[in-house]
Parts: C-alpha cells; structure tokens; sequence
C-alpha cells in the first residue's frame, strides 16, 4: 500500500469517525483511537497523539458557534480547565512509561463505558433548585436559550465536579480520546446543570485538555504529521456534517449500531493484546 493510499483510508476513516462521534455526541476521538489501533495497526501511542491533534481541531471550530448561541457557560468552563489540564499532563506523562498492553485494556473499558454513556436517556434539569453557596461565590450560575426566551439555571456539587474533571482530563491525557462523554456525566449528573449546557461546555473545554496533553506527547515523538494530517483533515468536516445532521436527525438507531461498534472494537483490542492478535 503506497502513503497516498494509506493517507486516503485514514482520511476517510477519520471523516467517518468524526461523522459518528458528532451524532453521538461523544466526539471522535473515541473512535479514532481504535480505528487506528485495531484496523490499521498503528501503534496506540501514536494513534492517541493524532487523535489529541484532532480533537484540538474540532473542539475550536465547534466551540466558537455555540459561544456565539450563548449556550457555553465560559467561566464554568475555565474553572474546570483546571482540573482536567492537571489530569490531562499527569495522564499523557503516564501514558509515555506505562506498557501498551495496559494502554489497550484500559481503553477497551473506556470503550464500553462510552457504549453505555451513548445509550443513557438524556434528562434536562429544568427544575428550580437552591443556589449552591460556593456556585454563588464563583459566580459559576448562568442563562442559556431556550424555546421560551432565556432560561436560568444553578451549578450544584463543585467539588464533586471538580474531582471529576480530574479523572476525565488523566483519561483524555492517557487514550487521546477526549473524555467528553465523562465531562458531559460530571456536569449533567453530578453538578446538575442543563445537558445542552453541559455539551457545548464541554466541547470547549476538550480542545484545552488536549492541547495540555498533546503537547507531552509531541515532546516524546509520538505526534506524526503524515498521520496527523489526514486524521485532522478528516475529522473536521465529519464533525461538522455530523453537527449538521443532528439538529433534525433521529440518532437512537445510530446510537445503538455505535455501541455495538465500540464494543466489538474493545473486545477485538483485548484480544489482539491478550492472545496476540491470532
């Protein structure tokens, strides 16, 4: 297979990925890894620094147009970086010493988690709550917009949160996949605040923890521009084209062929790592 070939089915797998992982709202990165990994036998550690290089591209082109909606709450989102941007450099100096085996079962389970995560109903909370004292003192509480005008809402459990957005950043540091799925969990459920708020916050905060990381990996020689490249270019228009599709689409029988996808992938790497790809 010539490098043309070879760029020209990574590009068209990344669209692909980046398609699927805007309509999941799980983000590519998640498929990425394992794609490379698993189909086309590129080593796990550079397989995480091309994905980290496309999750930073899609996070910034995306991210800009729902600030623009006034959907993302940017102070919320500043404070979290902190967590996750210390996870994220203590997960990518890990990943560099830690044996790929262990890289691969730890992904597997990332994997079926995100299978779990993409089939969970998705609950709004609209409901009038108490204001959080520390929420107040942070001046975390925002608006976002909603069918009746702008709705207001409150930030619960700050520091649950907070200890969240630390594991999610050592994930996205340690497998390039983003951890968006685990930021949406913290600040859907723990922190209770809207889900399209939760979403659009964490698309923001993604393109900062993976530039975090991304950095570690490229001081270790494990980013490599002919595999970034195509990678890039492909996820980018599929994320867009993906964010297209979901405002009128009817994504549940997609979500249910990506779970199946995300765990025949898990197994498979599982597999290949345990048995030896036999």
């Amino acid at each position: 297979m010539s490098i043309l070939e070879f760029s020209l089915l990574i590009w068209i797998g990344s669209f692909s990925a980046g398609l699927v992982g805007a309509l999941t709202g799980l983000g590519g990165g998640v498929v990425i890894v394992p794609l490379l990994t698993s189909v086309f036998g590129v080593d796990i550690r550079y397989a995480v620094g091309a994905s980290l290089v496309s999750v930073i591209a899609t996070s910034l082109g995306a991210a800009s147009i729902y600030i623009k909606q006034g959907y993302t709450n940017l102070r919320l989102g500043m404070f979290l970086e902190v967590a996750t941007t210390i996870g994220a450099i203590v997960g990518a100096l890990i990943a560099t010493v830690v044996t790929v085996k262990a890289l691969t079962i730890v992904l597997a389970i990332v994997l079926m988690y995100s299978a779990y995560l993409s089939q969970r109903p998705r609950i709004e909370h609209t409901e009038d709550e108490a204001a959080d004292p520390l929420a107040n003192y942070l001046k975390l509480n925002s608006t976002y917009p909603s069918p009746e005008g702008l709705a207001s809402y409150q930030v619960h459990s700050i520091p649950i949160g907070f200890g969240l957005m630390l594991i999610a950043g050592v994930l996205s540091g340690l497998l390039g996949i983003g951890s968006g799925g685990f930021k949406v969990l913290a600040m859907d459920q723990a922190m209770r605040i809207p889900f399209k708020v939760s979403t659009t916050t964490s698309n923001f905060m993604i393109g900062v923890t993976a530039a975090a990381s991304a950095g570690v990996y490229l001081a270790r020689g494990y980013i490599d521009p002919g595999l970034s490249m195509p990678v890039m270019l492909g996820v980018l228009p599929g994320a867009f084209l993906g964010a297209r599709i979901l405002q009128g689409a009817k994504t549940q029988i997609l979500r249910i062929i990506f779970s199946i996808v995300l765990v025949v992938m898990a197994l498979k790497m599982v597999y290949n790592s345990l048995i030896g790809g036999l």
